[in-house]
């Protein structure tokens, strides 16, 4: 009888050890266009799930919008806006995003996710900016603001790198800038001495970061970019629920 017991406690023990084990975070990559669309798409996507095999975490990719329920959403740790282009969700949608974020939801925007969304104000908080223009793409040289942020403590005080280089409108005060790109190291830049790439920030009671690398098909084969980020990746996932 004793024999029995001791087995029946080794075995809820078990169970018990397995039904807390630790789910791996999953994230959704929307990559929905409906205005210019990037040829990195593909890869980029490819990208993101191969990032997601190497560092623990399950990626699912989508170009439907109907999958931006409450239920749905529930899956996910973060949602990755990659290279979306203009107006990507209806009105109910644009709601459950909201309410989404609000719940402590993530949120990482890749390149183009700035060109996204225009008549939506929240969307322009969540994301930190609007593209405005670019110029052709070209070399230039960024400056990291921050050296201890996961998503740049790889990277040396700058980096250069050829990529397309987005000047910006109504951008949000009160963002942690991440890397500016200095304009005297390139044509075409309309920002000034204060011309943001990447920053992040708490949000509406979510977490956010945006990169504007990543126009480019060789981005996403670049290690020091997928570098960059995972760190952005890291960094939202780490906000406490």
């Amino acid at each position: 009888m004793k024999r029995f017991l001791l087995l029946g406690l080794c075995i809820l023990g078990i169970a018990t050890a397995f039904s807390f084990k630790k789910a791996k975070p999953r994230l959704l990559v929307f990559s929905k266009t409906a205005g210019f669309r990037h040829d990195c798409i593909p890869t980029a996507k490819r990208a993101m799930i191969q990032l997601g095999v190497e560092k623990g975490f399950d990626v699912d990719t989508t170009e439907d919008a109907s999958v931006f329920t409450e239920k749905n959403l529930k899956k996910y740790n973060a949602i990755v806006f990659l290279n979306t282009t203009g107006n990507v969700l209806n009105d109910e949608q644009q709601v459950v995003m909201e309410k989404y974020i609000r719940n402590g939801g993530g949120y990482i925007g890749i390149h183009a996710a700035t060109d996204t969304e225009y008549d939506w104000p929240w969307y322009n908080q969540l994301v930190g900016a609007y593209f405005l223009s670019h110029p052709h793409q070209q070399t230039a040289t960024l400056q990291v603001m921050d050296r201890e942020h996961p998503a740049t403590r790889h990277l040396d005080s700058t980096w250069i790198r050829k990529d397309e280089w987005y000047n910006f409108k109504s951008i949000v005060p009160g963002l942690h800038v991440l890397l500016k790109i200095d304009e005297h190291s390139y044509e075409g830049g309309k920002n000034g001495d204060n011309h943001p790439m990447s920053w992040c920030r708490d949000f509406d009671g979510g977490r956010m970061f945006y990169t504007e690398l990543g126009h480019t098909i060789a981005s996403y084969m670049e290690p020091e970019f997928l570098q960059h980020i995972w760190g952005g990746i890291e960094y939202v996932l780490a906000k406490k629920k």
